[in-house]
């Protein structure tokens, strides 16, 4: 549906929303909550409400925060960034370095260099089955994920591990085929229960994806080993989480917890209200302008707060689309856009406007790149001198008299994306481009359309990301995920720029800091220039939780807060 506002009208239109829609919000919950809600559910119990719901279960397979999220109770990594942006073993007991010598330069064969890192896994970790985890686990995990066919998202990751030496149960040195600034995670992978999948596996490779138990019996104990292991998944609905009795670490608080999903963030409110979910999560909550009016409102009740972070929200274009594939066409669309007006306005200043991908808070961000402030007018120079000078009822046409028509698509259910939809849909038709807005459910959206780049012009969402996360994944040409390659890697945009290709390349090898910062300053030169993508602004999470809830802490990373969810607690005066 079109949005009929015209620019001039843009301010007032927010400034309206921001005091009528958000006040709104209210008339979905009621005016209290009932008073037995709360007494009558099992104080050990805790409902986490979320916008998403995972597209699968797999831990390689797929990009989607709302897994992530999720399976941030039933499974540690190898190694993480903690909330002080530092790496951190969970699965390992010591972080590689070069200066104890479990990181060393090694020659390669064709005269270059590589690394040897090793690790050893904590030798009381078990799957939820029992099972030992094992160096069996490590090397299965690095074979499904340098297989062509699996559909792992980070397959080009398993690929550079030329080989893994296995000392003993618990202890492996992975050999990988160049340098890596980030040589700590090179071997830190994602273990998958050797136990369970290998025979899924060997199988049918190529079908891997879809025949995984994480599949088919996604509430099977041995495929966890967090705090928590899954006892129900209602698809599109819930996830019912229990103890894991084979948990190594720190006892958890709670006995039981359930992540519910609610897409529609103002029934995700209302069910706060109600007591029917007793914390919102900011990873996947309610958008920064809702946050705002909730605290104003019900800050007597609940604890707001915001933490800004690695997350770049954007618009990817398919580049396959001869529309979208000339970069004077997408310079012209980001001077075409406010979005300062919609920072300031909707957001309150707490959303910065991005000028590329890395965030400020980055110690690798760079200043001195192309800035696109709104100016419609050189937005419209640049469109004509692309060749759409022929307008018609409004819609700019090309030579051959084929209308400027692009599709618009994000996450169904997210007000706030929706409403700069509708803006983004306004401001481009007075430059004579006409936009269609198709939006999806997220575990559709994320788990197909994105995935498999069956987007046609344009899909709004979010990056989270580690800081300074390798480049390579969403910019190099070598990602994109395509039929032959299982649909494997992060540049669903089909970006494809040989001297970001070297770029990126280069930036992973080079260890010396001061250097890859001058790369890294490089590279966001050219993408402010090129347009990957279209940078909209750096989004800030709106932890919302009842004031007897304590120890959860947000990292302003992508490893999620529910990675340390043990340290989750009720107040001591409410226990």
């Amino acid at each position: 549906m079109r949005s009929s506002v015209s620019p001039s009208r843009l301010l007032p239109v927010l400034a309206a929303w921001l005091a009528v829609g958000a006040g709104g919000f209210a008339a979905f919950a009621p005016a209290s909550a009932p008073a037995s809600a709360e007494d009558s559910r099992d104080p050990r119990e805790l409902v986490i409400g979320i916008t998403q719901f995972p597209s699968t279960l797999h831990p390689t397979i797929d990009s989607m925060l709302a897994k992530s999220y999720s399976l941030g109770l039933v499974r540690r990594p190898t190694m993480v960034y903690d909330h002080d942006w530092k790496h951190a073993c969970m699965l390992c007991t010591e972080v590689p370095s070069l200066e104890d010598g479990t990181v060393a330069v090694e020659p390669l064969a064709d005269g270059g260099e590589g690394m040897a890192v090793s690790y050893a896994l904590d030798p009381r970790a078990k799957w939820g089955d029992g099972t030992p985890i094992t160096t069996r686990d490590v090397v299965f995990t690095w074979e499904v994920g340098r297989h062509p066919q699996s559909g792992v998202a980070a397959h080009s990751y398993y690929v550079r591990v030329l080989g893994i030496d296995v000392h003993d149960e618990h202890r492996y040195t992975v050999h990988y085929d160049r340098l890596d600034y980030d040589y700590p995670t090179v071997g830190a992978f994602s273990l998958l229960p050797e136990h369970l999948e290998r025979s899924v596996f060997e199988e049918d490779p190529a079908s891997y994806r879809h025949r995984t138990r994480y599949e088919t019996e996604p509430t099977h104990p041995g495929l966890y080993h967090g705090p928590y292991r899954i006892l129900e998944v209602v698809r599109g609905s819930h996830i019912r989480f229990v103890r894991n009795p084979m948990w190594w670490g720190r006892e958890p608080w709670f006995d039981r917890v359930i992540v519910r999903t609610i897409e529609n963030t103002v029934a995700l409110e209302a069910n706060l209200l109600s007591e029917t979910v007793d914390y919102i999560a900011g990873e996947l909550g309610l958008p920064i302008d809702q946050a705002i009016a909730f605290e104003e409102r019900h800050g007597d009740r609940f604890v707001v707060e915001y933490k800004p972070g690695l997350i770049y929200e954007h618009l990817t274009p398919n580049h396959d689309n001869p529309l979208l594939s000339d970069p004077r066409v997408r310079r012209a669309l980001l001077l075409g856009l406010d979005r300062r007006a919609i920072s300031e306005r909707l957001f309150g200043g707490r959303q910065p406007v991005a000028d590329t991908n890395v965030n400020p808070l980055d110690w690798v961000h760079h200043d001195g790149v192309r800035k696109y402030a709104y100016d419609p007018d050189a937005a419209n120079a640049l469109l004509d001198e692309a060749g759409w000078t022929d307008v018609r009822d409004g819609v700019r046409h090309d030579d051959r008299g084929e209308p400027f028509l692009l599709e618009l698509m994000t996450t169904a259910g997210d007000r706030t994306r929706e409403l700069v939809e509708q803006v983004i849909q306004s401001q481009w038709r007075e430059l004579g481009v006409d936009v269609r807005i198709r939006n999806e459910p997220p575990r559709v959206f994320f788990g197909d359309t994105v995935s498999h780049r069956k987007f046609t012009g344009f899909a709004m969402f979010a990056w989270v990301s580690s800081p300074e996360a390798a480049p390579r994944g969403v910019l190099h040409s070598e990602e994109i995920p395509r039929p032959e390659n299982g649909w494997s890697g992060n540049n669903v945009a089909g970006f494809e720029n040989p001297e970001v290709d070297r770029l990126t390349d280069a930036i992973e090898v080079e260890l010396d800091r001061e250097r890859r910062r001058e790369l890294w300053a490089e590279l966001q030169s050219l993408y402010a220039e090129d347009l990957p993508a279209l940078p909209l602004y750096f989004r800030a999470n709106a932890y919302i939780r009842p004031k007897w809830l304590a120890g959860g802490r947000p990292t302003g990373h992508q490893f999620s807060s529910t990675l340390w969810i043990e340290e989750w607690h009720r107040a001591p005066d409410e226990d």
